[in-house]
């Protein structure tokens, strides 16, 4: 089916480019190019917005809005069974199956599966984990894809009749995961001013009633346009090709609320704010750290890498305040399938993935890194050269003396303290480090979303730093991203302060100017929304309410806005709290076919690891009226721009895919030739300079960097609150009420709480308590969840997120990176009160 380049001999497409293989073998470097990929991390010149905020009321939200923004406190009846102490296995494989078939059936659940990951099929829209660069096993996908792609491929329709029964003000009532099992959307829908129904509306009048709003704007400015990293390559360079056109940077993403600390730290450390690591460097590794990651949950293909890493002989050090499955052992679903391995992956425990596990604090891992550098540099210091690479040092770096100064000025009482590591632990996990040279560093939200995630990941690197331990097989930094195009929509330009080079490439191209001045990102659009500097809100995928902080203040912005625009694949609850006006508008998913006049198209993503390889989905789309990302955006474009733009070209990128990547491979360096390399089995490598120790920084070398590491004063009876996700979850979406892994079944409004810590407070497990956070003199108090004692630092607790969202303040931000601090919320925790207002009734009639 796939037609559109064929018809032309001298396009992409042809018979031998679709067999070319250039992935790199074990212990080679990718053919990646020369030129440097466009992801350089500029904090100069960005406008917080700081205008003094007041904290929204939290606990008595739900009796002044008939459209609850938060879940609801209905408990779904906790049952508590130990933790687990292996990740996947037989159970893996049967949820699989349960998910799939539930949602899609048996033939297109299966169909789905059967395709997911493969070089000929889609992409997971969950994770994203590289795939292997040769062999793919028939079943190349884990549970939680399975679960995504079962969601995705979901059989029934939530369409007009669905709204009709159901109110915005009943719909929230329903639990997230109702609301994603109600199906798929298939209709545009609107709301219009006063009403408190979605109710069909023609895709022509959408798309002017986007262009009526945005032209009314008194600037550009007044509007932003929020990117979930599930969106593909070539709809996430339109979207930012139409924003700027319109004239604005404001391109929030998830992103800004992810690992934009990682691409702050490591584009001023080693001058590229991606990852430098290949698969192939996961199994070749000696040590690997796992620090601030919870694989088994958030990226359980990983484990496979893992377990291969771990039968060529690599040691694993785990760093998390909770003890995981997932760092425990791992069976293999796929050595079921292997004669000589079925019978130990069935019977025994399966791969014992950590040989030191660090229980470290919540906010305690710079405390850590820097007493693991001290030992280094002891046993340096008496075995000079024989610990730190310092040939690698003196070619490549600069900064050395002072980070050696900061750290043989740290005590051990200091860093014992803060990180709640004893010097002895740490002394065993540094003798793994001691004599090797081909370590990685994995590290996920546990760092970025630290007050000082920036400074925590710049450590991390001086670690690697010292041990030579970048840009050669089985080495370097592997920050593991969390949702499937989240690293490609950067790539694409999605973001408020890409830089001049990108915008100037981008307007030759498309002949216009670009607006330069930085954007609003996430948490400023949500603060500008907040004081009425923003009236569009405009939402490519997503669920900004439930993924952000300080849902109640989020809610209030939504409120606020003009007009706001949800495009989307499933119902969720940022779908309800809504402008005057809002349009629901349906899309594709990563499996449904997409057939334009072309012919059927594809689309591309970007892995954790640099990968471009192809999206084609395989799945019919439901009966009704669902339109590709590209089609709704080119709609809009073409409605709102008008003669500002070439309507010719935007009909063309839509009928066919190719004309857009042709524009993208005289854009963006490393996708010369884009629709030729993408049809290669397993798709390419884009450049990437710190693998080839070729440090794009100003003066070309790898910076060291001297933190500063702060201790901060905690209330008496305060304790330190993370957010975390379930195992019956994908970021924001809600498959399931358990947490199988951590014996949590049919209930998430939960606390972790270490039992110590509840006798204090004189609680027992099942205790009903309030949580308030406190920040800069303000409370947000969520209510009625459960105490459930577990195995977590003292002074620490754990909850999931959405539903401890409210309580992170929106002005509590890491330093450099502007990114939420879900892992660090000071709280106090009391039994639950009784409550004494009164729910709001819902009205009837016409608003029912």
């Amino acid at each position: 089916m796939e037609n559109s380049p064929a018809a032309d001999p001298g396009k992409a497409g042809k018979a031998q480019q679709q067999q070319a293989e250039n992935a790199p073998q074990s212990g080679e470097r990718p053919d990646q190019g020369q030129a440097p990929a466009p992801d350089h991390y500029n904090p100069t010149n960005q406008h917080h917005v700081s205008d003094p905020i007041e904290a929204p009321d939290v606990a008595n939200a739900k009796y002044r809005h008939d459209i609850l923004a938060q879940p609801p406190e209905a408990l779904t009846g906790l049952r508590l069974e130990p933790r687990q102490t292996v990740a996947a296995g037989v159970t893996a494989v049967l949820k699989s199956m349960e998910f799939s078939w539930a949602e899609g059936g048996v033939n297109r659940g299966t169909r789905g599966l059967l395709k997911m990951n493969q070089k000929d099929g889609f992409d997971c829209s969950s994770c994203a984990w590289p795939d292997p660069d040769h062999h793919r096993s028939v079943a190349e996908f884990c549970e939680n894809g399975a679960k995504a792609t079962a969601s995705d491929a979901d059989d029934k329709s939530c369409g007009p009749e669905f709204f009709a029964r159901h109110s915005l003000a009943q719909l929230s009532r329903m639990t997230d995961r109702d609301q994603n099992n109600a199906g798929r959307l298939t209709h545009p829908m609107v709301v219009r001013p006063g009403s408190n129904h979605y109710q069909p509306i023609e895709w022509a009048e959408a798309f002017q009633l986007i262009a009526d709003e945005l032209n009314a704007l008194d600037s550009p400015d007044e509007a932003t346009f929020y990117t979930s990293g599930k969106v593909p390559n070539e709809p996430a360079f339109l979207f930012q090709l139409f924003v700027r056109q319109f004239g604005t940077n404001n391109l929030p993403d998830c992103s800004n609320m992810c690992h934009e600390s990682s691409g702050a730290a490591l584009s001023s450390t080693l001058g590229l704010g991606k990852g430098s690591v290949t698969l192939n460097d996961i199994h070749e590794a000696e040590v690997i750290m796992i620090i601030g990651q919870n694989p088994g949950t958030n990226h359980p293909r990983m484990l496979s890498a893992l377990q291969e890493a771990k039968r060529n002989g690599a040691k694993i050090i785990s760093v998390n305040p909770l003890i995981e499955a997932g760092l425990n052992h791992f069976k293999n679903p796929q050595d079921f399938m292997n004669p000589f391995r079925a019978l130990g992956a069935l019977m025994g425990n399966g791969t014992v993935i950590t040989d030191v596990y660090l229980q470290v604090r919540v906010d305690g891992d710079m405390a850590l890194l820097r007493g693991l550098m001290k030992h280094l540099l002891a046993a340096e210091e008496l075995n000079p050269g024989q610990v730190f690479d310092h040939a690698f040092i003196n070619q490549y770096t600069e900064g050395y003396e002072a980070v050696v100064e900061n750290v043989r000025n740290t005590s051990w009482e200091e860093i014992e303290a803060v990180s709640g590591i004893s010097r002895a632990d740490l002394l065993e996990a540094a003798n793994l480090l001691a004599t090797k040279k081909k370590i990685i560093a994995c590290w996920a939200m546990g760092l970025t979303q630290q007050r000082q995630g920036v400074q925590t990941i710049q450590e991390l690197v001086n670690l690697l730093l010292l041990k030579g331990a970048i840009g050669k097989p089985g080495a370097g930094t592997c920050p593991v991203r969390g949702h499937s195009n989240v690293q490609g929509d950067r790539t694409m330009g999605i973001w408020e302060q890409t830089p001049k080079p990108f915008l100037d490439a981008l307007g030759k191209e498309f002949n216009f100017t670009s607006p330069t001045a930085h954007g609003y990102d996430t948490v400023d659009s949500i603060k500008a929304m907040h004081q009425g500097k923003v009236k569009v809100y405009f939402g490519l995928g997503g669920n900004l309410l439930a993924a952000g902080p300080d849902t109640e203040y989020i809610a209030e912005a939504m409120r606020k806005q003009n007009l706001t625009v949800f495009v989307g694949t499933k119902l969720n609850r940022g779908h309800l709290t809504t402008g005057k006006t809002a349009l629901l508008l349906p899309c594709f998913t990563h499996a449904d076919v997409d057939m334009q006049r072309g012919g059927h198209q594809m689309t591309s993503c970007e892995n954790s690891m640099g990968v471009v390889s192809q999206n084609k989905g395989v799945l019919v789309p439901l009966p009704g009226q669902m339109l590709s990302e590209v089609a709704i955006l080119s709609g809009i474009a073409i409605a709102t721009l008008g003669e500002k733009t070439n309507i010719a070209d935007w009909v063309a990128m839509t009928e066919n895919y190719d004309v857009i990547r042709d524009h993208i491979s005289r854009v963006i360096p490393g996708f010369e030739n884009f629709n030729e390399k993408l049809r290669r089995p397993g798709g390419f490598y884009l450049p990437n300079g710190p693998r080839d120790r070729n440090f794009t920084t100003e003066d070309g070398k790898a910076h060291f960097t001297k933190t500063e590491l702060e201790k901060y004063e905690v209330g008496a009876d305060e304790l330190i609150l993370m957010t975390i996700r379930s195992h019956d979850q994908f970021n924001t979406t809600i498959y399931d009420y358990n947490d199988r892994y951590r014996g949590i079944h049919n209930e998430r409004r939960v606390l972790f709480m270490n039992a110590l810590d509840m006798a204090d407070r004189g609680l027992q497990a099942k205790d009903l308590i309030d949580i308030t956070s406190h920040f800069n003199g303000q409370e947000r108090t969520v209510e009625k969840f459960v105490a459930v004692p577990y195995d977590i630092p003292r002074g620490n607790v754990s909850a999931y997120f959405p539903e401890a969202n409210p309580l992170i303040p929106i002005g509590s931000v890491a330093k450099g990176s502007n990114t939420p601090t879900s892992k660090y919320v000071r709280v106090t925790v009391v039994p639950t009160r009784k409550t004494t207002g009164a729910p709001v009734e819902l009205r009837m009639g016409a608003e029912a």
